[in-house]
C-alpha cells in the first residue's frame, strides 16, 4: 500500500472492521466529558470507559474508531521529544477496534492478522508479537492463526504487557505486534536491553480485558471479557509508505513543504527538527482550537499556549519575523477537513487565534531577548537559574534557546536551580490539571437510565402534560413516597419541563394531582435524555406510580425562550460585525436577561455595538416565523447550521432558523432549546454591558422588552436625580457669588477664596458627571486567584482625582485590589490600590510597574497600598491589565 495516502489508510482500517460487523463510531472530543482525571483524550478507549465498566450500555457490541488524541500535559507528555525523534507527536490518531463482551482473544488476533497481512499487505516475515508471560491462550492462538514459531512470540513478564484502567477496575493482558524495519537501524527485540531503538517498532496493541482488580491483592474474572486495541495511524502509514519515520509520510511532507514555502527556506538536516515541530504543533493547536480551547495561563489553555509558543519559537529560529502558522493552516485544512469537518467550521477562529497569538509571542520574544541581554551585563560566567526559568516560563524561551545564545558568549547556566524551579512548576501544573475535565457522571444515573429508559420531552409543543411517576428519590436514595415539606426528586415517563442545558435555565412549575402538590424548582438532564425534577412537597403526599399533571410556569418560559432566540440573533450579529472568528464560549439564558460569552481579542467599540443591535432589532421587526427542522448533524451543517465547537451531537439534531432574508435565513444553528414562534415575540433588544472574562474571551449582557423598559426608566430616574443634585449645587454657588459680589469693597483675598471655591465646586461637578456616565466610567469586578479585583477604565478624568477614586473603591469592595486607568488628552494615568488586609501579599508599586511598562510608562511609584504611574499608549490598556492579571495570578 505504498501508494496509499494517510487518509486512504485510515479508511481501509475503518471499512475493514465495518465489513466485519463493527459500527464506525466518530472520534470523541479531545476534551473528555466522562473522565475528570484526564486533560485530553489520549487513547481510543476513553469514550468507551463507562461501557467497559458496565455503567453505560450502547446499541452495539462491536465498534471501530479513529480517535483524535493529544499527549502534551500531565502523565502523558511527549512535548519536549517532538521534532527530535521519528515518532513522537503532541497530536495523533489512534485506530482501534473494540468488543464489549462479544468476541475475545481468538477473533481479535484473527482480525488483526488478516488486516495487516492481507488488507495492508505487510510482510509476515517481518512481524513479531509479544504476549503476557502467563497468557498461554494468546500464545497458542498466534501459533495457530499466524503460523509463528515460538521464537517469534515473545513472552513479557512486566506491566508493559498487562493493561489496567487504574489501581482497581477492568484489566488484562496485552499482545503487541512489532515490525522489523531492517538491520540497517539500531535496536533490539522487545524485552531486550536495546528494545528502544528504531529497528523493531510496535504498530498495534491488543488488550484483552478479562479481569477486574478489586484490591491490590484480589482480582476476579469479568463476566463478559472485552477487547480494546490501539494502532497509531501515523506509525502504520510510515510502515506502509516504506519508512520508519512518521515525518517522512505524505501527510507530514505536505505540511513541512507548506512551512518551507511560506518561510522561503529549504529543509535540510540542520533545520529539519524545527520544521517537524511546526508541522506537529500546528496540528495539535488547530484541533484544540476547533474544540473551543483557547490559549490561557491555566489548565488546557496553558497546555495549548505552550504547544503554540514552542512551534512559534521554532519558526523564529528559522528566521521568521512575522506570523506564519495561520498561513500554513490552509494545508492542514485541505488534508484533514474531510474527515474532521470541525476544522472547516472553526477555520476563522483558528486562523484569527493563531495569528494573534503569534503576534503576541513575537513581541514577548523580543522583550525576552532584551531582558536576557540586560541580565548578561550583570554576570561574569554563570547565568542564574531564576533568570533562565523566568525566560522559559514567562517568555517561552526553552532552556536550549538560552543556552544557544550563551554559547557565543562563553557563559553557562545554573542548571541545578533551573531544574529545581522546573520541577516545582511541573508539580504545580499537575495540581492544576487534576480534575480539570468535566465532572464524571454519578453512577446512580446509569443504573436508573438503564431501568427507566429516556424521558419523553413534550415541552416543544405544550406547557402541560399528564404523566406517571416512575421514580422518587429522597436524600439521594430511592423511596416509595414523599410527605408534606419533604424535598426530593421525581422522575416521570414524560414531561413538558425543560431540563437545564445549552445555557438555558430549567423550567419551574408544579407536579400535582388531587392528593398533593410538588413545587418544581429545578430540572436537570442526566445522560442526555433522563429528565430529573427537583423540588419540595407543598401539600399532601406523593406515591410511586401516581398519575400526575405537570404544569410549567408559562410566563417565565415565554421570557426564557424569547431570550434564547435573542441569543441566536446576537451570535450571528456578532459574527457579521466583528468577524467569523466569533464563536460561542458560553451563555446564560434566564427569564430576565441573557449573558453571552464569545471569542474575540479586543473590546467592542460603541459603533460596533450600535451595528450589532441594529441587526438584531431588524430581524425582530421583520416579524418572521421561526423554523425548526430535524436532520442529521452532517446535513444540518451542509444547510448552513452553525454548530458549537466542542459539542457532541447525536444521530439527529434540531435545526433552528430565524430571519428570512430573500430565501436565506439570517441565523441557523443546531439547538435543543425552546424558542419563540415569531421573531416579533422577542421585543426591543439592547446590549447593556461588555467585559473581558479571559484572554481572548469577551462577555456581553443584554435585555429585551419589558426588562429593557424597566432598565431604561431606572437609568433615566438616576440621571434626573443626578441633575437635580447638580442644580442644587449650582444654586448654592450662585447664592455665594451674589453674597460675595454684593459687597461694596471686595478685596483680592476674598476674590481668591471665591475663585478657589468655584473651581473646587466645578471640578466636583465635572468628576461627578464623568463617574455617572456609564459610557465614560466602565467598572468590571472580577475574581482572580481568589482575590476580588476591580478593573476601572475612565475617560476624561483628571489624573489628580485617581487617588480619591482608589480610596472610594476600597470602601466599596471591602477587601481586594483596585486597578484604575484614566485616559485624558491621549495620555494614560494608572493607579493601583491594595486594601489594608492584603498589603502582606501584594505591593501596589510592583503592580503599577507591571502595568506601566506596557502603556509606555517609566515605572511610577508610591507605597504598598497606593501607587500611580503615567503612560502614552491608551490602546494598550487591555494588554497592560492582562500583564497585571498574570502578576496577581
Amino acid at each position: 500500500m505504498a501508494d496509499k495516502s494517510l487518509n486512504e489508510i485510515r479508511d481501509t482500517f475503518l471499512n475493514y472492521f465495518k465489513k466485519n460487523d463493527h459500527k464506525i463510531v466518530e472520534s470523541s472530543n479531545l476534551v473528555p466529558n466522562n473522565d475528570p482525571t484526564l486533560m485530553f483524550a489520549n487513547s481510543g478507549m476513553v469514550q468507551f470507559k463507562n461501557v467497559f465498566t458496565g455503567l453505560e450500555k450502547r446499541d452495539y457490541a462491536r465498534a471501530t474508531t479513529s480517535q483524535k488524541c493529544v499527549r502534551a500535559g500531565g502523565k502523558h507528555n511527549d512535548l519536549e521529544n517532538v521534532g527530535y525523534t521519528p515518532r513522537h507527536h503532541t497530536f495523533f490518531e489512534m485506530l482501534g477496534n473494540f468488543s464489549f463482551g462479544d468476541y475475545f482473544k481468538e477473533e481479535a488476533i484473527t482480525y488483526a492478522w488478516n488486516l495487516i497481512t492481507k488488507e495492508f499487505g505487510i510482510d509476515k516475515n517481518r512481524l513479531y508479537v509479544t504476549v503476557y508471560h502467563d497468557d498461554e491462550k494468546a500464545f497458542n492462538y498466534w501459533k495457530k492463526i499466524a503460523g509463528f514459531s515460538d521464537d517469534r512470540i515473545i513472552k513479557i513478564a512486566t506491566s508493559d504487557n498487562f493493561w489496567s484502567m487504574g489501581d482497581t477496575g477492568p484489566c488484562g493482558p496485552c499482545s503487541e505486534i512489532f515490525y522489523d524495519h531492517g538491520d540497517h537501524l539500531e535496536g533490539g527485540l522487545p524485552g531486550t536491553k536495546n528494545e528502544d531503538g528504531n529497528r523493531f517498532i510496535e504498530i498495534w496493541n491488543l488488550v484483552f480485558m478479562q479481569y477486574e482488580q478489586i484490591s491490590k491483592v484480589k482480582r476476579i474474572n469479568l463476566p463478559k471479557p472485552s477487547v480494546d486495541t490501539g494502532m497509531g495511524l501515523e506509525r502504520v502509514v510510515a510502515l506502509l509508505q516504506g519508512t520508519h519515520d512518521n515525518y517522512e509520510t505524505d501527510h507530514f511532507k505536505k505540511l513541512i513543504q507548506s512551512a518551507s514555502d511560506t518561510l522561503n527556506i529549504k529543509v535540510n538536516e540542520a533545520n529539519q527538527s524545527s520544521f517537524r515541530v511546526i508541522a506537529d504543533h500546528l496540528r495539535a493547536s488547530s484541533f484544540l482550537l476547533a474544540e473551543g480551547v483557547l490559549p490561557s495561563n491555566e489548565g488546557r489553555g496553558y497546555v495549548l499556549r505552550r504547544i503554540m509558543r514552542r512551534g512559534m519559537r521554532h519558526s523564529h529560529l528559522l528566521g521568521s519575523k512575522k506570523p506564519i502558522f495561520y498561513d500554513i493552516f490552509k494545508t492542514l485544512l485541505e488534508e484533514m477537513s474531510y474527515n474532521y469537518p470541525e476544522l472547516e467550521r472553526a477555520q476563522s477562529l483558528i486562523k484569527e487565534t493563531l495569528k494573534t497569538e503569534e503576534e503576541k509571542f513575537l513581541v514577548l520574544l523580543d522583550r525576552g531577548i532584551k531582558i536576557l541581554n540586560e541580565e548578561l551585563e550583570k554576570v561574569k560566567k554563570v547565568l542564574p537559574g531564576e533568570v533562565a526559568f523566568k525566560l522559559y516560563d514567562t517568555y517561552g524561551f526553552p532552556l536550549d534557546l538560552t543556552q544557544d545564545i550563551l554559547k557565543n558568549k562563553s557563559l553557562t547556566i545554573d542548571g541545578n536551580k533551573f531544574d529545581f524551579l522546573m520541577k516545582e512548576s511541573k508539580e504545580l501544573a499537575k495540581k492544576n490539571w487534576k480534575g480539570s475535565g468535566d465532572s464524571s457522571v454519578d453512577q446512580i444515573w446509569f443504573d436508573i437510565k438503564n431501568r427507566l429508559g429516556a424521558t419523553d420531552f413534550l415541552g416543544y409543543a405544550t406547557d402541560k402534560a399528564q404523566g406517571v411517576i416512575t421514580l422518587i428519590l429522597k436524600k439521594n436514595k430511592e423511596a416509595q413516597n414523599l410527605q408534606e415539606t419533604d424535598e426530593g426528586i421525581i422522575i416521570t415517563n414524560q414531561t413538558p419541563f425543560y431540563g437545564e442545558s445549552g445555557g438555558q435555565v430549567a423550567d419551574t412549575g408544579t407536579i400535582s394531582n388531587e392528593n398533593f402538590e410538588f413545587e418544581v424548582s429545578d430540572v436537570q438532564k442526566k445522560l442526555g435524555d433522563l429528565f430529573v425534577h427537583y423540588g419540595k412537597v407543598k401539600k399532601g403526599s406523593i406515591e410511586l406510580n401516581d398519575s400526575v399533571e405537570l404544569k410549567i410556569d408559562i410566563e417565565r418560559r415565554n421570557n426564557i425562550r424569547a431570550y434564547h432566540s435573542a441569543t441566536h440573533l446576537l451570535h450571528e450579529s456578532l459574527r457579521r460585525v466583528l468577524g467569523k472568528h466569533v464563536t460561542q464560549k458560553g451563555s446564560l439564558v434566564e427569564s430576565d436577561r441573557l449573558r453571552f460569552d464569545f471569542s474575540h481579542m479586543k473590546p467592542i467599540s460603541e459603533e460596533e455595538i450600535t451595528k450589532i443591535e441594529f441587526y438584531v432589532n431588524l430581524i425582530i421587526e421583520k416579524k418572521s416565523e421561526v423554523k425548526t427542522r430535524i436532520m442529521t448533524p452532517k446535513k444540518a451543517v451542509e444547510n448552513g447550521a452553525l454548530a458549537l465547537f466542542g459539542e457532541k451531537y447525536g444521530d439527529e439534531v434540531r435545526v433552528l432558523s430565524m430571519g428570512d432574508e430573500d430565501g436565506q435565513f439570517f441565523s441557523t444553528e443546531l439547538c435543543g432549546g425552546t424558542h419563540v414562534l415569531n421573531t416579533s415575540d422577542i421585543g426591543k433588544f439592547k446590549i447593556i454591558s461588555q467585559s473581558s472574562i479571559a484572554a481572548g474571551v469577551r462577555r456581553v449582557e443584554a435585555l429585551r422588552d419589558r426588562q429593557l423598559e424597566d432598565f431604561l426608566k431606572d437609568k433615566e430616574n438616576q440621571s434626573n436625580l443626578s441633575s437635580q443634585k447638580n442644580e442644587t449645587t449650582l444654586k448654592d454657588l450662585i447664592s455665594k457669588i451674589i453674597q460675595l459680589g454684593g459687597k461694596p469693597n471686595l478685596k483680592n483675598k476674598d476674590q481668591a477664596v471665591l475663585i478657589k471655591e468655584l473651581n473646587k465646586q466645578y471640578n466636583q461637578l465635572s468628576v461627578g458627571s464623568i463617574l455617572s456616565d456609564k459610557a465614560k466610567n466602565k467598572i468590571n469586578d472580577q475574581i482572580i486567584n481568589g482575590i476580588k479585583v476591580r478593573f476601572q477604565n475612565i475617560s476624561d478624568l483628571p489624573f489628580k482625582d485617581l487617588r480619591r477614586l482608589i480610596d472610594e473603591g476600597k470602601k466599596e469592595i471591602g477587601e481586594g485590589l483596585i486597578i484604575i486607568y484614566a485616559i485624558n488628552d491621549n495620555k494614560v494615568g494608572l493607579a493601583v490600590g491594595v486594601t489594608k488586609t492584603l498589603i502582606s501579599k501584594f505591593d501596589a508599586v510592583k503592580i503599577v510597574r507591571a502595568g506601566s511598562e506596557v502603556i509606555g510608562g517609566k515605572g511610577g511609584g508610591g507605597r504598598a497600598d497606593f501607587a500611580q504611574a503615567g503612560g502614552t499608549l491608551p490602546n494598550k490598556i487591555q494588554e497592560s491589565f492582562e500583564n497585571i492579571k498574570k502578576l496577581i495570578s
